[in-house]
């Protein structure tokens, strides 16, 4: 992929997926306007900056805030591309809209706005998510072989019930609806599943390093749900939005997912590995008894009743097809990625 002679926004340029953004489109020649929340923050922007010193790519920071207006202006200018990742991503909130769906919304709103005053920029590539898709795995019941596809929209999540999803489905309404009312830049929007696979800063927090620390600390070790989802490699998704950036013909929506998998699965390719110094489940629990526990750790009944024991499948053939996409095997990702949080002392064993 060449994108010598090409300036690309990366927005939230810190985050996991970004990361990777940042750095395929350093090594392949672009100019990258990244932005940030806090230019001084030397800790969360020391290993971009690695990155532009061992590519000798060009790499600038613009301080951005989401709820901000006009705070993309700068970043934008003489752009030919925007990647828009900066979006929140966690499960416990108390306070849903102020965490997840204002930041979302107005996070796109601002971004695209942005845009649509720099006439330089010809393509928008969204990092959405499956859970634009569907809300809750009872979803997919209602679909043939309960395998979902692009066509499909998250009807179900309120503010109350899976709140993440309910931003995610929100944020790329919106952006369609942007991209609709005008006709100089193309949108492309990427829905990837549940991403894991070493991250560009691996001290950073976010959501999947959440995952893989309780798997390996034996917050799990008596069992786990049976909860069904995609699986991803975060360089396989990173890797997607370049595609979709560069291919003319790339349009609408791409299912980036490599394969369907559980907690159970990531257990038992961890354990064959690491073996028993680690917390890691070997078993699925009863979803009865996960259900009478469920509000003395703070989850909803409703959320065990329509995820539990639904089974969940998406059909990747678009992005294949589209956008020759390939993934990563994800029994490597997992033990990867493992691998890197013990080498940063990120994860603990039990013993």
């Amino acid at each position: 992929m060449d994108f010598k002679g090409k300036k690309v926004v990366v927005t939230g340029a810190s985050g996991y997926i970004a990361g990777w953004l940042v750095k395929y489109l350093l090594v392949n020649g672009a100019e990258v306007h990244a932005t940030v929340r806090n230019i001084q923050n030397e800790a969360k922007l020391a290993h971009l900056k690695r990155m532009a010193e061992e590519t000798n790519g060009v790499l600038r920071f613009f301080e951005s805030d989401l709820l901000k207006e006009g705070s993309f202006d700068e970043a934008m200018k003489d752009c030919d591309i925007v990647m828009h990742s900066a979006s929140p991503f966690f499960m416990d909130t108390k306070n849903p809209k102020t965490d997840l769906l204002d930041p979302a919304l107005r996070g796109t709103q601002n971004v695209l706005n942005a845009v649509n005053k720099n006439t330089s920029v010809k393509r928008v590539v969204l990092t959405s998510s499956v859970n634009a898709i569907y809300g809750d795995n009872i979803d997919a019941a209602a679909v043939e072989n309960n395998t979902l596809d692009e066509k499909y929209w998250n009807e179900s999540s309120t503010l109350k019930q899976n709140p993440y999803g309910l931003s995610k489905v929100s944020a790329e309404r919106l952006a369609w609806e942007m991209a609709e009312a005008q006709d100089r830049w193309s949108l492309v929007v990427i829905n990837p599943s549940f991403v894991l696979g070493p991250a560009t800063n691996p001290y950073s927090n976010f959501q999947s390093k959440s995952v893989m620390q309780q798997l390996g600390d034996g917050s799990f070790k008596v069992g786990v749900p049976n909860i069904n989802f995609g699986m991803v490699d975060v360089r396989d998704v990173a890797m997607a939005h370049l595609k979709a950036a560069l291919k003319d013909d790339a349009e609408g929506r791409y299912i980036v997912s490599a394969e369907a998998s559980d907690f159970l699965k990531i257990g038992e390719v961890l354990n064959k590995r690491f073996g028993n110094s680690y917390g890691f489940p070997k078993r699925n629990l009863p979803k009865f008894l996960i259900w009478l526990v469920a509000p003395a750790v703070g989850i909803p009944r409703n959320y065990i009743s329509r995820n539990v024991n639904h089974p969940i499948y998406f059909d990747n053939k678009k992005g294949l097809n589209e956008l020759d996409l390939t993934y990563r095997n994800t029994d490597d990702t997992v033990i990867e990625f493992f691998e890197q949080l013990l080498q940063a002392e990120q994860i603990k064993g039990v013993n």
